[in-house]
């Protein structure tokens, strides 16, 4: 199965291929949530400051009956934290949320805060100050990779120029009909992983017939299409949910999509309505 296997980021952590994602879902259901995904057999759990659930996830982790280094752990610093001792009080207080003494990966979830989401301002010294912090929360054993998040060529370019200690991980938007190719092949050339969130487009392939239509060639579900694409491009996809079905279904994904199938699924028109996410920054609008 899919949950037993592993990408090996630049340093050598070894990270399982299949995330858990929990954006959106409450503080209070998300402990559950992460005991029944590790009871499934998923050992990646991705969460972040702006989800308000990092507790929810500590709990989980802490208490699921597997022990805690077989589980990664990944947090996003708050795109807003711009400044060296804002992040360093920030990645301290995720350690404390959690409650764990490591973290397994924590990363910038954005590179412009999201009400600037977009505009000219890159924010390039201030991604520089936060990296500089996750450099230093890294080498002092608190954190055991660090990576960014909605990162374009010029914000990596801006890191990859002066940090010590270079990105593992881009986590970005990236899914049937809207996988920005020239980003994910320049992020893998410089030896970064790039990972994948909202992988079945916050819900909205399972409304598109040529999707629906392909998943049943194969015999397979819509969202077991969307993660499987994913996985063969080399990515890293973090499928969010919290129903346990859902977790059981979206690792059964032992099977391969022809190239001609990849093809006609990476040249599909691109989703201009996520539905209830279009007011997302990510999506296309902005944070009310």
């Amino acid at each position: 199965m899919i949950l037993q296997d592993t990408y090996t980021l630049a340093n050598g952590v070894e990270i399982p291929k299949l995330g858990l994602g929990t954006w959106m879902i409450p503080d209070h259901e998300t402990a559950r949530a992460v005991q029944e995904a590790v009871a499934i057999g998923y050992r990646h759990i991705d969460t972040a400051q702006a989800y308000a659930n990092e507790a929810g996830v500590g709990v989980g982790v802490r208490t699921c009956g597997v022990p805690r280094e077989n589980i990664f752990v990944t947090t996003k610093l708050a795109a807003e934290v711009k400044s060296y001792d804002e992040a360093i009080r920030s990645i301290d207080g995720s350690l404390q949320a959690l409650g764990l003494e490591t973290i397994d990966m924590m990363i910038i979830h954005s590179p412009q805060p999201w009400m600037q989401f977009g505009a000219t301002d890159r924010f390039l010294e201030g991604n520089r100050e936060a990296w500089r912090a996750l450099e230093d929360a890294y080498r002092a054993g608190k954190l055991r990779a660090i990576g960014v998040s909605n990162f374009q060529q010029v914000d990596l370019e801006n890191l990859l120029g002066s940090c010590t200690v270079r990105p593992m991980v881009n986590q970005i938007l990236a899914h049937i009909s809207n996988t920005p190719a020239a980003l994910i092949r320049y992020t893998q050339e410089q030896g970064i992983l790039v990972e994948a969130y909202s992988p079945i487009a916050h819900g909205q392939l399972m409304k598109n017939e040529q999707v629906t239509t392909m998943a049943a060639k194969y015999g397979v579900t819509v969202p077991q299409l969307s993660i499987r694409y994913d996985l063969q491009l080399g990515l890293l996809p973090l499928p969010k949910t919290a129903n346990p079905a859902h977790m059981k279904s979206n690792a059964d994904v032992d099977f391969v999509i022809s190239n001609d199938d990849m093809a006609v699924l990476q040249n599909l028109p691109q989703i201009e309505d996520y539905g209830e996410a279009r007011n997302m920054p990510v999506f296309g609008g902005k944070l009310s």
